[in-house]
């Protein structure tokens, strides 16, 4: 059993489940600081609710992906890549837009935080199921993003809910570690080594999303003679056929193979892979261009906000 396509949904969930735990200490510290406390089995419900409604998008997405590749049997070897490729465009979009989003609000999440569950207690009596709706959008917005990559990668099944559990049982150590032993721990550092560690997983992504929609175009164009002009790098470059890909950057299939070890392990995690098309590369230096090159800044923004505030302490 091949574990290595666990590793980048145990990264990504335990990356987001500390996020969502953090929210989670954040409101239960402040409940406790107000003497609300009575409203805690409010934020575990919330907890509870989220994470179930993630797992049940999750099983109709997959269930509908499913549907549409076995609705058409002669067109089942385009649809399933497509998908593949749409839902990874998808994934990239979501991942790297709350990377940079949570970076940038890094700073006043707290108060953020407090703020709605201020507002959430002037509800009186029905300040129970606003608490709960408040950690409930909280996780699955987390939920959402890990659910969106897992289908991305059609990685259903037993290794990607092992790996997916797996994190959330260390961020959920963590979250206990931060705010019920009191335990300190460098959270602008853990997050900044897993926002590159994403970064680096979501790149690969960006170059595997190009390799589905390159075999679902080829497989149409296969299909179906009208559709052979789509495939517009073949007549170019015959001694290297890709159909939309372009010309090989690189063929290592006899030095690092991607179905052994360790290229087994670097394509799951990373998306490599063993031939490498001028598209791809291309798409993934202009990624690390863009969303790497917003990430780093903001990165260095904030270490230079907290560099201020510790000068004035």
């Amino acid at each position: 059993m091949d574990f290595s396509s666990a590793l980048p949904i145990f990264v990504i969930t335990l990356r987001e489940g500390v996020e969502a735990a953090l929210v989670v200490g954040i409101v239960l510290a402040y409940l406790k600081k107000v003497g609300q406390s009575r409203l805690n089995p409010w934020v575990y419900a919330g907890v509870g609710v989220g994470i179930a409604f993630s797992a049940l998008v999750g099983f109709f997405l997959s269930q509908m992906i499913a549907s549409l590749g076995t609705a058409n049997q002669k067109y089942a070897p385009v649809i399933e890549p497509l998908l593949e490729g749409v839902f990874s465009v998808l994934a990239i979009a979501m991942l790297s837009w709350m990377l940079i989003w949570m970076t940038r609000q890094a700073k006043s999440i707290k108060t953020q935080v407090e703020g709605a569950v201020t507002a959430a207690l002037k509800y009186e009596a029905r300040a129970g199921w606003a608490i709960l709706g408040l950690i409930l959008v909280a996780v699955l917005r987390e939920g959402f993003e890990t659910v969106l990559f897992v289908v991305a990668k059609f990685q259903q099944g037993l290794i990607s809910s092992l790996g997916a559990l797996m994190g959330l049982a260390v961020a959920a150590g963590i979250g206990v570690v931060l705010f019920k032993w009191g335990v300190r721990i460098n959270l602008r550092q853990f997050f900044m080594v897993m926002g590159i560690l994403l970064l680096l997983i979501v790149a690969g992504l960006v170059v595997t999303a190009l390799g589905h929609f390159d075999t679902a175009i080829a497989s149409l164009a296969h299909l179906d003679r009208k559709s052979e002009s789509l495939c517009f790098f073949y007549e170019r470059f015959v001694k290297n056929p890709s159909c939309i890909l372009g010309s090989k950057v690189w063929d290592l299939t006899r030095v690092l193979p991607d179905d052994r070890f360790p290229g087994i392990f670097l394509n799951a995690l990373f998306g490599y892979t063993q031939r490498l098309f001028m598209v791809q590369a291309v798409a993934y230096i202009g990624f690390w261009a863009t969303i790497g090159t917003i990430y780093l800044w903001s990165l260095n923004i904030q270490r230079g906000r907290s560099g201020k505030r510790g000068i004035k302490n």
